[in-house]
């Protein structure tokens, strides 16, 4: 259902205003339960696995490469508007051409994940980017889950969902609501517990054979990982790095790790 858009203030338009303020969008996109997924492979990505698409915003170029999903669900509304109408909208440049707001799916439940055999854990990762990264790597290697805590940025977030090339939609993911205990419950199901640091006493990565399940601590990109993180590790690992560099950026050393352990 194609509708015409001469005017940001088009009521059909309330999902992709103003996505550049990503506090804002997290707000919103959490009272309503949706995700906005950005170009043509992303969005056939999100159709492909089960996500239920509310509308979607194209500049009229970009109608023919999406023609069949629009001709297989003729109901959801299709909003065509000039690609410079739809910059003032979304308050950056669209040069993917297009965009889609899909309902939130439903995060992995436990009894899935404690099944799985390697999961990443991501403790306070604030950046959406890094975020999709390593979601991104979690397909490419094989891992079966990753695990985001409470203060992490979200997978459904524009740019994570763009950076991870729809991975999100591949991999199980669930945001963890009480850490310490959720952490022990991995235990309990057979995990070992590795966490990721630089600290003196960690094992390098080379020289560790990895346990049957295996769960991996991934730190923030400031800090790393917190004392009460360490504290629940059954091992430390390290990457051995060249002289005078000290670390590197968690999704590159996920992408290592991840695929060592694999």
């Amino acid at each position: 259902m194609k509708i015409p858009v001469t005017s940001r203030e088009a009521p059909e338009l309330a999902d992709y205003v103003s996505l550049r303020d990503s506090q804002l969008r997290r707000r919103l996109e959490g009272e309503r339960g949706i995700f906005i997924a950005e170009g043509e492979k992303i969005i056939r990505r999100a159709f492909e696995a089960g996500a239920r698409p509310r509308s979607l915003l194209l500049a009229p170029k970009w109608l023919p490469g999406l023609a069949d999903l629009l001709e297989e669900l003729p109901e959801v509304p299709c909003l065509v508007a000039e690609e410079a109408l739809i910059e003032t909208i979304s308050g950056f440049h669209v040069h993917r051409g297009a965009l889609a707001a899909f309902e939130r799916p439903e995060e992995t439940p436990w009894e899935v994940i404690h099944r799985a055999r390697r999961v990443l854990l991501c403790e306070g990762l604030v950046d959406h980017a890094n975020t999709g990264a390593i979601i991104r790597v979690a397909a490419a290697l094989g891992w079966d889950a990753v695990l985001i805590s409470p203060d992490g940025a979200d997978p459904l977030y524009r740019r994570a969902v763009k950076a991870s090339m729809g991975a999100c939609f591949q991999v199980g993911w669930r945001r963890m609501s009480d850490p310490v205990n959720e952490l022990q419950q991995l235990r309990e199901h057979g995990f070992t517990l590795a966490a990721t640091t630089l600290a003196p006493d960690a094992v390098e990565l080379a020289g560790y054979r990895a346990p049957e399940k295996l769960a991996l601590m991934l730190g923030s990109e400031g800090h790393g990982l917190s004392r009460e993180w360490l504290a629940a590790a059954e091992v430390r690992l390290t990457v051995e790095m060249a002289a005078g560099v000290d670390s590197l950026n968690v999704a590159a050393a996920a992408a290592i790790f991840a695929h060592w352990l694999r």
